[in-house]
């Protein structure tokens, strides 16, 4: 099947540092796990084309093509906490093409499933969702006209940050969104030469090719895959999760993610050795004002001095609310922001809302529960069901432990 479009992924670095991160733990600890993707478009009324889809496919094709080269491979040892071994099995790997279906429903719904061992298939969440979303935008609409209506909107946010109307410090996050590759290439390029705001950006070829910070920790999918492991209670996962990320960094690589099944529930088994492990916490659904007055009181109540841990914001922030927010927490944490879709895809069109999430872990299903209900994503109701009840059961257990604490200090 041969490509309509240039190719959208040329380098397999042109994707979140996170992946690479993620990965490094699953080599070393988990290589005996088999995962299930699948895409969703969250918009309603998006219609995909069978030409769509079949320039989809054939942009797979060329994607599994692809290796790394000597100067990539160097590039990822040169981060501190990447390690040797690692980069050696980079070295042999490349994206398998039978591991991805692409298909179409009869109502123009797009269908793409990633099925293979865990260290393989989660490295093609990125690479699909930039593909599935340059091909959407340049096939449906005048590409030029959409470059045009971007490049003004990010003329305006420039000038906003240097005439002091932004002052928050935030990291270019819009990979998995972006209108194409040429437009983060330039809005990167712009952000980091033209701004003082920009620190950085979460992808990995575009943070080489322009000598800047390469940011970003853990995805929802590493906690979800934990939920697969047999010998792990399903209640705790998120302390297995942390435990053998600390293991592996040793705190060099150490914001945790806090909505997979809840913050209140993130929030047991972020104990005093885990505030202490790790650098700070980033925040993805929800109301932010809420979640980081939880976190700041939650570093209080270990007497962790809060000005001394970040608070990192990812929800779907655009400028505005990211100035904020930054006004609101800045005296009493470290903030810092992470913005998308706001950057590398705003134009004159809605931008899509698309994810690929992590559905079955060794044939068992994983789930998202996240602060927010609209963002929760599993492909087995019963099993979400039966996560909620777990959850519920362990938060009521906790609080009724600590009432009967309390209760027995003060008699």
């Amino acid at each position: 099947m041969s490509m309509k479009l240039d190719p959208i992924v040329v380098s397999l670095l042109d994707t979140d540092l996170y992946k690479f991160n993620m990965d490094q733990v699953i080599f070393h600890r988990h290589t005996d796990l088999c995962g299930e993707y699948r895409f969703r478009c969250r918009n309603a009324g998006v219609v995909f084309t069978r030409g769509m889809a079949d320039e989809i496919s054939a942009q797979v094709d060329h994607l599994c093509s692809l290796t790394f080269t000597k100067d990539e491979l160097d590039y990822l040892r040169s981060i501190r906490f990447i390690k040797d071994d690692y980069v050696e099995f980079l070295r042999l790997w490349h994206p398998i093409r039978d591991y991805v279906t692409v298909g179409l429903t009869e109502g123009g719904e797009l269908s793409v499933r990633v099925d293979g061992p865990m260290f393989s298939a989660m490295q093609f969440e990125i690479y699909l969702l930039e593909i599935i979303n340059e091909v959407y935008f340049r096939m449906t609409y005048d590409y030029t006209e959409l470059v045009k209506s971007a490049e003004e909107r990010l003329d305006a946010k420039i000038r906003a940050m240097n005439d002091g109307r932004y002052t928050f410090k935030f990291a270019e996050f819009g990979c998995r969104r972006r209108l194409s590759r040429e437009w983060q290439d330039r809005v990167v390029e712009r952000l980091v030469t033209e701004t003082s705001n920009c620190v950085g950006t979460s992808n990995v070829y575009f943070a080489k090719k322009y000598g800047v910070t390469p940011i970003g920790t853990y995805a929802h999918e590493f906690v979800q895959m934990y939920q697969g492991i047999d010998s792990i209670p399903l209640a705790y996962t998120n302390h297995y999760a942390m435990q053998d990320w600390y293991d592996e960094y040793k705190g060099d690589n150490g914001t945790a993610l806090s909505d997979t099944v809840t913050t209140d529930f993130f929030l047991l088994d972020f104990d005093r050795s885990m505030v202490n492990n790790y650098t700070g916490v980033r925040h993805d659904s929800g109301d932010p004002y809420v979640w980081g007055e939880k976190i700041i009181a939650h570093y209080k109540k270990y007497g962790a001095d809060p000005k001394t841990k970040l608070l990192l914001f990812s929800d779907s922030l655009d400028f505005d609310r990211a100035q904020k927010l930054y006004e609101h927490f800045r005296d009493r944490a470290k903030v810092s922001f992470g913005i998308g879709t706001f950057v590398t895809n705003d134009t004159a069109e809605e931008a899509l809302n698309i994810v690929i999430k992590l559905q079955y872990v060794n044939g068992r299903p994983v789930a998202k529960l996240s602060d927010a209900p609209g963002k929760e994503m599993c492909s087995d109701p019963e099993y979400l069901e039966y996560l909620k009840r777990a959850v519920k059961f362990r938060l009521n257990r906790e609080k009724e432990t600590d009432g009967k604490v309390k209760k027995g200090a003060s008699d």
